[in-house]
C-alpha cells in the first residue's frame, strides 16, 4: 500500500472529476482483522489471515500479542499466527496499545483469562477513552487491578483466570466490552452467562459471535440480551478478511455527492460480517442506486440526495460520512442514536459540528443526535482532532466544495494508510 501523507502537510481536496465512474479496492476490515488476530492467537494450531489490514491499529494489536509471547508474522499479503492453545505465554509483560481501543479492550480480557501480571498503557488519546465498565467486569471475574479502582489506562492487571458464571453488564458505552468478554470466556473455569442491557453497535457483537464460531467455539444467545459460552478450545484456520465496509462508506458517499458511480471491489452487501454495509441502505433511501455485482458493490448517486431521519445506533461509525453528504440533500438530514460517539477518538458530534460550521454548514445537535441543513458549503480548514473518520468524511465534502483543506491527514493511518492515494481516483484530473 502507498505511504501515508506527510502528517505535517495539510491535504487539499480537489473537486471530483467530471462524469465520475471509479473502481476502488479498499483494504481489509480493521474490526475483522483484530478479532481474527486474537482468536488465532488463542487457538490450537496456526492460522493464516488473508487480506488482513496493515494499519496503525492492527500493527498495535499485533505488537501487543507479541509482547505477550505470541508469534505473529506479517509478510505484506498474509498474516500468520501461531496459536497459544488457550494460554497467554508471558507471565509478566508490558503492553502498549497506542491508539487502538480494540487492543486495550480485547487484550485486557484475554490476559485476565491467564495468570500473570500485565501492564497496559496507551497514547493520550486512548487514555481518555472509557474503560471502567470492562475493568469492573474483569474484577468481578477474579482479576485485580492496580490501582484497585482503575477506570482507564494506564493500569496493571493481576490475573488469575476468569471465574465465569453470571455477569451483568451495561452495553451503552461500547460493544467492544461485550466482545472482549465473549472472546476470552472460553478460557474461563466455567461457562460465562453474560446479561447485557442497552447494547449499542449490535452488529459488532454479531460479528464477534460469528467469528468465534468460525474459529470453533459456539455461543448460545438470546438476542442481544444474553450470551452463554463455556470452556472450549479455538481452532486455528485459514481465514479471509473482508474489505472494510466503514472505509468503503466514504467511496460510496462520493457517488452520492457527485451523482457519479463508484464500485468497491470484493465487498458483499449480503452475507457480510460488517454492520456498516447497512450504510448502503441509507444511501438507497436517499435516492442512490445500489447494485451488488459479481466482483463488488456499486453506488450511483441521485441528481440530488433526499433528506432523511435515520437511527444510526447500529452503524454509528458512518454517521460522519452521512453528515458530509447531508449539506447537498434536498432537506435536512437528522442522525439519531449516536450518543456513544462522543466517547470515541474525539467527541465526534462536537467535532463534526465545529468543522461543518467552518465550511458554512448550519447544524443542530443534542446529546445523541446531529441535524445538518442543506446549503452550499464554502472552503475551509478542517481540524480532524486526530480522528481518522473525520478526516475521511470531509474528503467527501471536498469533492463538491473547492478549497477544503484537511489538517493532519496522516491520522488516516489508523485504519487506511493509503486513503488519500485511493482518493486521487475520484479527484479532478487524476486517476
Amino acid at each position: 500500500m502507498p505511504d501515508a501523507p506527510d502528517t505535517s502537510v495539510p491535504r487539499r481536496i480537489q473537486p471530483a472529476r467530471a462524469d465520475l465512474d471509479a473502481v476502488v479496492r479498499v483494504p481489509g476490515s480493521k474490526s475483522v482483522t483484530n478479532r481474527a488476530l486474537l482468536l488465532a492467537a488463542l487457538a490450537d494450531g496456526s492460522s493464516a489471515l488473508d487480506g488482513a489490514l496493515s494499519a496503525d491499529d492492527t500493527q498495535a494489536f499485533a505488537a501487543g500479542l507479541r509482547s505477550l509471547g505470541l508469534e505473529v508474522e506479517d509478510d505484506g499479503a498474509v498474516w500468520r499466527v501461531r496459536g497459544g492453545g488457550g494460554h497467554v505465554p508471558a507471565k509478566r509483560a508490558q503492553v502498549y496499545c497506542a491508539d487502538a481501543a480494540t487492543a486495550a479492550r480485547f487484550l485486557l480480557a484475554a490476559c485476565a483469562a491467564g495468570r500473570g501480571t500485565y501492564g497496559f498503557d496507551a497514547s493520550p488519546q486512548l487514555q481518555r477513552r472509557p474503560l471502567g465498565t470492562l475493568l469492573t467486569a474483569l474484577r468481578a471475574q477474579g482479576a485485580r487491578t492496580e490501582p484497585w479502582d482503575a477506570a482507564g489506562l494506564p493500569v496493571t492487571l493481576l490475573a488469575d483466570g476468569l471465574e465465569g458464571g453470571r455477569l451483568l453488564l451495561p452495553g451503552d458505552t461500547s460493544s467492544q466490552f461485550i466482545s472482549a468478554l465473549l472472546m476470552a470466556a472460553p478460557l474461563g473455569r466455567r461457562p460465562l452467562d453474560l446479561r447485557v442491557s442497552e447494547l449499542v453497535s449490535k452488529p459488532y457483537v454479531d460479528m464477534t459471535v460469528t467469528m468465534m464460531e468460525q474459529f470453533g467455539v459456539t455461543t448460545k444467545r438470546e438476542g442481544h440480551e444474553r450470551f452463554v459460552v463455556g470452556p472450549a478450545s479455538y481452532r486455528g484456520c485459514d481465514y479471509a478478511v473482508e474489505p472494510d465496509a466503514s472505509t468503503a462508506s466514504y467511496f460510496f458517499a462520493a457517488a452520492a455527492v457527485t451523482g457519479g458511480r463508484v464500485k468497491v471491489l470484493g465487498l458483499r452487501r449480503t452475507g457480510s460480517l460488517q454492520g456498516d454495509v447497512r450504510f448502503l441502505d441509507v444511501l438507497e433511501a436517499m435516492g442512490c442506486i445500489v447494485t451488488e455485482e459479481a466482483d463488488g458493490v456499486s453506488v450511483t448517486g441521485a441528481a440530488a440526495p433526499a433528506g432523511i431521519t435515520v437511527d444510526m445506533a447500529d452503524i454509528s461509525d458512518t454517521f460522519m460520512t452521512l453528515a458530509a453528504v447531508a449539506p447537498f440533500a434536498t432537506s435536512p438530514v437528522t442522525m439519531t442514536g449516536i450518543a456513544n460517539v462522543r466517547l470515541k477518538e474525539s467527541d465526534r458530534i462536537a467535532a463534526m459540528q465545529a468543522n461543518l460550521r467552518e465550511v458554512g454548514v448550519p447544524t443542530e445537535a443534542g446529546p445523541d443526535f446531529l441535524r445538518v441543513f442543506p446549503c452550499t458549503p464554502c472552503g475551509g480548514r478542517i481540524d480532524p482532532h486526530g480522528d481518522h473518520r473525520i478526516a475521511m468524511a470531509f474528503a467527501v465534502l471536498g469533492l463538491r466544495t473547492p478549497e477544503v483543506l484537511i489538517d493532519d491527514p496522516g491520522c488516516v493511518r489508523k485504519t487506511c494508510p493509503g486513503f488519500f492515494e485511493l482518493w486521487r481516483e475520484l479527484e479532478q484530473g487524476t486517476g
